[in-house]
């Protein structure tokens, strides 16, 4: 792909910089932060440029709100942790746009920081409205997207703004598109990717790019459940896409020996972290039993693949991880990437970086991707909308 011109690549002082980051982050029944991995993930980046003295205004979505102020969404638990963590004020006036928020930004001196309110509050964010760009524009003098995790958005803050300012990636997004990028046009080899989740559906495109890239694709999760069923194995009560056994069926024809499956699984009486569980081979499963995980077998199968492997690229969980008698397969996986002593090992976001995060395991890996949707669009080739806007590195 096209290398993008970075923060490295601008001269700050005296520049107010419109940063468009990704706080949208996990709330608890309190309206409290109850995972802040995202706000970390910004800091490289803001004090950067705090450091070689801008100023900051920063945009953000959080959930999906509509269009419309809604007080359990506002992103003002952000300010306040996004403060402690940089130990400074971070000024939140609580709206998007307007005469009060131009004046803000206007008296912003070198490091301050405006934290605009929740994007998505206003109705032309997710329709990139060109008015609102414009708006959005007038409070910097350069704009920077380290928000991978939107990159797959077009939407005003995400794309549209770059029309109307220099635009450049700051250093999160810089290690996302290298990372990804790297894993898919010049991998260390073997290169092995391991896909979990639950639906066989939502990663189809992703498995039929990486055939011709990976030399193995380790599957488990609920997505092995359709494959197995494709190949005729008896799946019980598990989840299983009937509408996409053909395609599953397909994708095992055309990878040969590339796409490696469950040898057994934790098979359960019902969907419940108390429900009785077993091991058993994926040929024996009883009838209204259900797979939650993978076995042992798989797990010790899975590690004698990944032994030799040099760049390693995982999605998606191995089973009901969220229940902890069928989290033991994840875990495992996660246990091996991090013990691997030559490889390069990615973790492309979502359930599978909220495993590895649970399991303390972040240090030991690679890259922690913090985009879900956005490292599964980049990964099946599409192009990010957010990517695409930022400036071209000069050649």
């Amino acid at each position: 792909m096209t290398r993008k011109k970075t923060i490295r690549d601008v001269e700050w002082q005296g520049i107010r910089a419109l940063v468009r980051v990704d706080f949208n982050v996990p709330l608890d029944g309190n309206g409290c932060i109850a995972d802040d991995t995202r706000i970390r993930a910004t800091l490289p980046t803001l004090q950067f440029l705090r450091n070689r003295g801008a100023s900051l205004v920063l945009m953000s979505h959080l959930g999906r709100p509509k269009g419309e102020h809604d007080a359990r969404l506002s992103l003002r638990p952000v300010a306040q942790r996004l403060g402690d963590l940089l130990d400074a004020q971070v000024r939140f006036p609580c709206a998007v746009t307007g005469p009060a928020i131009e004046s803000a930004a206007a008296d912003l001196g070198p490091g301050d920081i405006l934290l605009l309110e929740n994007t998505r509050f206003h109705p032309g964010e997710t329709g990139n409205d060109q008015a609102l760009c414009a708006t959005l524009a007038r409070l910097g003098d350069l704009f920077v997207n380290d928000a991978f995790g939107s990159a797959h958005r077009a939407h005003a803050s995400t794309a549209g703004v770059a029309a109307f300012l220099p635009s450049v990636a700051g250093l999160l997004m810089e290690k996302e598109l290298s990372y990804l990028g790297a894993a898919l046009e010049n991998p260390a080899r073997p290169f092995i990717a391991i896909l979990g989740g639950a639906k066989v559906s939502d990663k189809i495109a992703v498995i039929e790019k990486l055939l011709h890239t990976v030399d193995a694709i380790l599957i488990g999760g609920g997505m092995a459940n359709t494959f197995l069923a494709a190949a005729g194995f008896q799946m019980g009560a598990s989840l299983v896409e009937t509408d996409a056994i053909d395609q599953a069926a397909a994708l095992r024809n055309a990878g040969d020996d590339v796409i490696q499956l469950p040898v057994d699984l934790t098979v359960a009486d019902s969907f419940s972290a108390a429900a009785i569980a077993r091991t058993v081979s994926v040929s024996d499963i009883p009838p209204g039993w259900m797979a939650l995980d993978i076995g042992e077998a798989t797990v010790a199968h899975f590690a004698n693949r990944l032994a030799a492997a040099r760049t390693v690229l995982w999605n998606g969980p191995m089973g009901v991880f969220e229940f902890p008698p069928f989290a033991r397969g994840t875990n495992a996986v996660a246990e091996i990437l991090a013990a691997l002593p030559n490889a390069t090992t990615i973790v492309g976001g979502g359930d599978s970086a909220a495993a590895v995060q649970k399991a303390g395991l972040v240090e030991r890996m690679s890259h922690v991707s913090t985009g879900g949707g956005a490292s599964l669009e980049f990964l099946e080739g599409r192009v990010l909308p957010g990517v695409a806007a930022l400036d071209d590195e000069e050649a």
